[in-house]
Parts: structure tokens; C-alpha cells; sequence
């Protein structure tokens, strides 16, 4: 299996969820300069929110969620090391315009309120990029007269896509996740030696899907 086919495997498997962006990215194998690469693109402070709304998305339940998984650093490094610059300075503004509509709303930092607090913040932003995406998506033209476009090669691949900060910090949670330690042997249910191919079997009730 290649890249691409691997990358949409994932996609499939997390519900279509990746953006367009997150797929170009790995698409092109992370493979465009980035300006901001190997920079400290992030404050200390940023970085703390990161991990923090990647906990948000997976908190801790019967399985331990993102912070424990180390996710915050791993969305931290892929930003910087992997996305273009459009997606950096979108992602650095997110991270901006919610610490400001958390002082705004409560008095206090991200880092200083509550998990509810928190959860409501995101929840808004959630549903703000959502409505975002499907009027993005309803002014692209469509029909049966459209006019078919060569498609794109390198990082143009995905650059009439805006990049929104919640999709991108969503995605990478979720890519995080699922690739670490606990989340494969954790959250999923890991087999060490699957031996033979075995494309339909059943689980047990309550069983966790295999990684």
C-alpha cells in the first residue's frame, strides 16, 4: 500500500472526517518547504493550548485521551514541520482569536477556565466552522456544464481550500490519537502478530475495533 492509499484509508476509517488540507498535505508526503519550518512558530503558552483543546476533543474516558498520548506536541510539530504557511498563519490566528473570546467571554485565559468553559468555546468554534465550510463549499460552482479543471500538482493541490484552524486542530488530534501507543493498544484493540487475513471477523459486545 502507498501513501495515498494509506492516507485514504485513514480518512475512510475516521468517517471521512480529514480536511482537504490535512489530506493534501500528507498527498504531497510533507514535501513543500514551509517557511516556518524548524522555527518556534508557538509561544510556550500556545503550546499549552494545543494540548489542551486536543483533550477537549479526546478527553480521558475509560482509556486515557489526548494529553496522556502526547498529542499536543505531536499537532505542534506536524504544523510546523508539515503545513504550508497559509495553514500556519491560520492556525497561530485561531490560537489567538479564541485565547481573546476566552477573556472576553470569562475574564480569563483558555489555560485559566474550566473544562465546561472549554468545551462550550470549542463547541461554538466546532459549529462556526462547519457553517464556514458548507457556505464555502455552496459557492463552488457545480452541474453538469461545469468545466473540468487539470488537476493540481505540489501544495496548489489544495490551496483554493481556506484552511480553518478547528478542521486542522480537529484532524491532527484525531491523526495523533490514533497512531500513538495508547491509542492502538488503548483505545483499539491491538493484535502484535494478526497472522492470516481475515477481512470480515465478528466482535464480541463491548469489544474495541482493531488498529
Amino acid at each position: 500500500m502507498n501513501r495515498r492509499e494509506a492516507v485514504r484509508s485513514v480518512a475512510f476509517l475516521m468517517g471521512g472526517a480529514l480536511s482537504a488540507t490535512t489530506i493534501g498535505v500528507f498527498l504531497e508526503g510533507c514535501a513543500s518547504p514551509s517557511a516556518n519550518k524548524g522555527s518556534n512558530l508557538f509561544s510556550e503558552d500556545q503550546n499549552l493550548i494545543i494540548t489542551e483543546i486536543a483533550d477537549v476533543i479526546i478527553p480521558t474516558t475509560k482509556t486515557p485521551g489526548a494529553k496522556a498520548a502526547g498529542v499536543g506536541p505531536f499537532i505542534s510539530k506536524m504544523i510546523m514541520e508539515c503545513y504550508p504557511e497559509d495553514a500556519q498563519k491560520a492556525f497561530v490566528k485561531g490560537l489567538e482569536d479564541l485565547e481573546d473570546r476566552s477573556k472576553k467571554e470569562f475574564d480569563k485565559s483558555f489555560l485559566k477556565i474550566s473544562v465546561k468553559e472549554r468545551e462550550q468555546l470549542l463547541g461554538k468554534l466546532r459549529d462556526e466552522t462547519l457553517a464556514a465550510q458548507k457556505a464555502e463549499a455552496a459557492k463552488k460552482p457545480s452541474g453538469p456544464n461545469l468545466k473540468l479543471e487539470k488537476p493540481m500538482a505540489g501544495p496548489d493541490r489544495y490551496a483554493k481550500s481556506t484552511p480553518y484552524f478547528f478542521a486542522i486542530a480537529r484532524d491532527l488530534t484525531l491523526l495523533g490519537y490514533w497512531t500513538s501507543e495508547i491509542g492502538a493498544t488503548q483505545a483499539l484493540e491491538y493484535v502484535q502478530i494478526p497472522g492470516r487475513y481475515d477481512g470480515c471477523v465478528d466482535l464480541k459486545p463491548g469489544q474495541r475495533v482493531y488498529s
